[in-house]
């Protein structure tokens, strides 16, 4: 089968900005003035990044509306509020911080009355709080509200990367936002090459600086196809992006905070930007992390039980831990979730296992995260207008014959069971607990969807358990004929019978059959999401591409990053 034709792409669009009033800076910062002698650079720390980064942003609560006082202000709350001594740490200046054109010297300047101080000044003020400094720049030629970009010019000619960069390690930064506006594409260039050319010279420039800069790349967000399922040229960016840098922003903006509609909900924004980001866990692991956007929790536009979930599900995708809101005006059920120490333990465990989606139906989401010390993360999302009783066997999330301890990470309190998870979860909540297995438990076995092509499950057709029973795509239904199992002896299982690919050639369908140790029934993965067969060397593909219920499953030649051959798999 031929590749997929490309998807049309899209650019994360950024929404219009709406002005908030400036905030007071504190007496501390009015008295600072000197300008700070430049810092000298940090001994190597060994892998950047090795966990999730954590910290604070100013631009989906601010946006434009930026400036020394609001920076100021934010920081001190995070260390007034015992986030910083928890770990949100890293504060970093968005987009609209800069003066509109260059010095004499091609260098960047500070908007000199937004920040009076200077840059030095400010990465000075925020080390002195034990803090970290975050600046953002872009890899085209203005950035995305028209300031200097780092980028080559439009037309082309010499970029900024290693000048900028130089500038930034002499203020202190220790983290840098490179968005991907108005990016010039040169004759004869694919869109992909000119975004690679920029990251990777910026990269080649943040390990020339002398300094540890963590490197937040936005490329990928530019390739984001019109769906939470993605497209070759999409999958094939997030191939790459993981070797310039630690953590990249992967599609559409999380929604911003407006002023004149200061109660208008943002969950949905929340479900979109979880939604594309649940099936990207084959990117993450320490030192590169897939970024879904910004926390809102505790800012206007969700509820308190929203809010919770935010947190929750950012904990089990391993994303970074951002916020973007008024630190200071966080409700009390914002603020305890994102202190919760359960979740953040959860987040920055060292395994660095993105989780995967067991079972998903439209109403609810449950989610498996493996940890470090043998212990399993478990999330049921309610994603309903109305509390739901739920019930998640043991064996349903690769514990069969197991007894567990579990900890709800909410309550704090403990139970044991050997047959399933139960909750109460109320609307738009998501129940989390962390699981200790018993000592006679069996190692887990990765358990949950083969999620494929227009985020589709593969599905035992009618739930039949004859030999040669068709494998299709279908609607996830959370199922049992949708539950797979990847067991040691490289077996793909469901309903006591294996995946089996029918003869070598491309085109023979996959069915459901009698595990016999065939090659046939044997399959590798990859770290672009193929399912390739040990007897034919094919790849588990969608018939023609398709997304239509009941498109049956069969073995193709493997292309590059298609979608119809790329699957999220359990964990």
């Amino acid at each position: 089968m031929p590749s997929l034709p490309t998807r049309r792409r899209r650019l994360a669009a950024l929404l219009a900005a709406l002005l908030a009033v400036p905030l007071t800076a504190t007496g501390a910062h009015a008295a600072a003035a000197a300008a700070p002698a430049p810092p000298t650079a940090p001994a190597q720390s060994g892998r950047l990044a090795a966990t999730p980064p954590m910290g604070w942003n100013n631009w989906a609560h601010y946006m434009c509306d930026i400036s020394e006082q609001t920076v100021v202000h934010n920081a001190d709350a995070l260390v007034s509020s015992g986030l910083a001594a928890k770990g949100y740490k890293t504060v970093t200046v968005d987009d609209c911080w800069m003066a509109k054109t260059r010095d004499g010297q091609g260098n960047l300047v500070a908007d000199p009355v937004r920040f009076p101080h200077g840059m030095a000044w400010l990465g000075s003020y925020l080390h002195a709080h034990g803090l970290k400094f975050g600046i953002y720049e872009d890899a085209g030629s203005a950035t995305c509200e028209g300031y200097p970009g780092s980028g080559r010019p439009q037309g082309g000619g010499p970029d900024h990367f290693e000048q900028d960069t130089a500038t930034f390690a002499s203020w202190g930064v220790d983290y840098l936002k490179l968005d991907g506006c108005n990016m010039y594409v040169a004759p004869g260039q694919t869109k992909e090459e000119a975004y690679r050319q920029a990251y990777d010279a910026e990269s080649a420039a943040l390990h020339n600086a002398g300094r540890d800069i963590v490197f937040s790349e936005s490329a990928p967000a530019y390739f984001q196809p019109n769906g939470e399922w993605g497209s070759p040229d999409w999958f094939s960016v997030l191939s790459w992006v993981g070797g310039d840098g630690q953590l990249w922003r992967e599609g559409t903006d999380i929604v911003v905070f407006n002023p004149q509609k200061p109660t208008a909900s943002r969950w949905a924004s929340v479900l979109w930007n979880y939604g594309y980001n649940r099936w990207l866990g084959r990117y993450a692991g320490p030192g590169n992390w897939n970024d879904p956007d910004f926390l809102l929790a505790g800012d206007p536009g969700l509820t308190a039980d929203e809010s919770r979930s935010q947190v929750a599900l950012w904990s089990m995708m391993a994303a970074p831990f951002i916020l973007s809101s008024d630190v200071a005006a966080l409700t009390p059920a914002g603020l305890s979730a994102l202190g919760n120490a359960g979740l953040i333990a959860v987040d920055q465990d060292r395994m660095g296992r993105q989780a995967a989606v067991v079972a998903t139906n439209g109403t609810t989401d449950v989610l498996v995260r493996p940890l470090a010390n043998g212990d399993r993360a478990v999330a049921v999302l309610n994603r309903s207008s109305s509390a739901r009783n739920v019930s998640t066997s043991l064996a349903s999330i690769g514990l069969p014959g197991c007894s567990v301890s579990a900890k709800d990470l909410w309550s704090g309190g403990t139970s044991s069971t050997s047959s399933a998870l139960t909750a109460n979860v109320p609307a738009h909540g998501t129940a989390i607990w962390r699981l200790t297995p018993g000592s006679g438990c069996a190692p887990a076995v990765p358990t949950g969807q083969l999620t494929g092509n227009g985020a589709n499950c593969a599905d035992v057709s009618n739930s039949g358990t004859a030999d040669g029973t068709p494998v299709i795509l279908f609607p996830c239904t959370s199922n049992a004929n949708q539950r797979w199992s990847l067991a040691d002896d490289d077996t793909v299982r469901a309903l006591g019978k294996c995946l089996t690919a029918t003869g070598s050639a491309a085109g023979g369908s996959a069915v459901l059959s009698a595990c016999t140790g065939a090659d046939a029934q044997r399959w590798t993965t990859g770290g672009d999401g193929a399912l390739v067969n040990a007897g034919s060397g094919l790849c588990l593909d969608v018939y023609g591409g398709g997304t239509a219920s009941g498109t049956r499953l069969d073995t193709w030649t493997c292309g590059s990053h298609q979608a119809n051959q790329t699957w999220a798999l359990p964990v």
